[in-house]
């Protein structure tokens, strides 16, 4: 019966492995910070990705960025340059690094890093003493990586 199954699903997928997501420790980042690889091996759903940039409670990029593409979001940011052209300013590779972690492209950025689950400084520990201290989850999945950066790269210049 397993046999039977694995091989119905390889008819179906046309015998394609299945790729894991890479885990936030195992990002390569070049040397100016982009990632050339897919975090999932799937592409990325751009309009997931304009509604990821635009829900408060996930990306919520403009908080921080002014999105032309998004002005039926209200009070975009100007802390991050505006994302207008970005698909044009950046490649797929820059911005999928951007967003993982932009402290690896721009050291003194305030942008936080979206797929990382460690190395974070507990601020807590100096002032109460009372930090959590179950593990942290990254702001962002995997596939939710990709799809803003599907989206990022929608962004052209006009």
């Amino acid at each position: 019966m397993k046999l039977r199954l694995l091989t119905l699903v390889c008819a179906m997928t046309g015998g394609a492995a299945f790729a894991a997501d890479t885990d936030p420790k195992n990002v390569t980042y070049g040397e100016y910070g982009a990632v050339e690889v897919s975090l999932t091996g799937a592409a990325g759903d751009p309009a997931n990705g304009a509604l990821i940039v635009g829900d408060k409670s996930k990306g919520n990029c403009v908080a921080c960025h002014a999105v032309s593409a998004l002005a039926d979001i209200p009070f975009h940011g100007e802390v991050g340059p505006a994302l207008d052209g970005a698909g044009d300013r950046w490649s797929e590779a820059e911005l999928r690094g951007l967003v993982a972690n932009a402290k690896m492209t721009f050291e003194g950025t305030v942008m936080p890093a979206f797929y990382k689950d460690d190395g974070y400084i507990r601020p807590g520990d100096a002032y109460t003493g009372k930090a959590p201290t179950e593990p942290l989850t990254s702001i962002l999945t995997a596939q939710e990586i990709e799809d803003v950066v599907a989206f990022l790269a929608t962004l052209k210049e006009e």
